[in-house]
């Protein structure tokens, strides 16, 4: 499995430890995942997914998992991510017809 945020796309970085004497050994900065269900309100469902810490306060400042894919760019979206936004476009624009 893949250490990346299935909703904004972060990914694992590489920097340097920095020693007092500075001294440099290179490391990895990983992402805080966590895995969670978020409810989707238009298609009333539950959808687990692997987010980031800031990823999940975002979703929640935005009003919700709809909200957040409705305004997301589909190039950092996961596969799963996307197939999702289309389904609630989809399904938005039939309630609103």
């Amino acid at each position: 499995m893949s250490r990346t945020c299935e909703l904004t796309g972060k990914t694992v970085m590489y920097g340097n430890n920095v020693s007092h004497a500075n001294n440099k050994n290179r490391r990895r900065f990983l992402p805080n995942l966590v895995n969670v269900t978020l409810m989707s309100e238009v298609l009333n469902q539950r959808v687990r997914m692997r987010v980031s810490a800031s990823a999940l306060r975002t979703v929640e400042h935005r009003g919700g998992l709809d909200a957040f894919l409705a305004k997301a760019k589909d190039g950092e979206l996961s596969m799963k991510a996307r197939l999702l936004k289309r389904q609630i476009a989809k399904k938005a624009a039939e309630t609103a017809a």
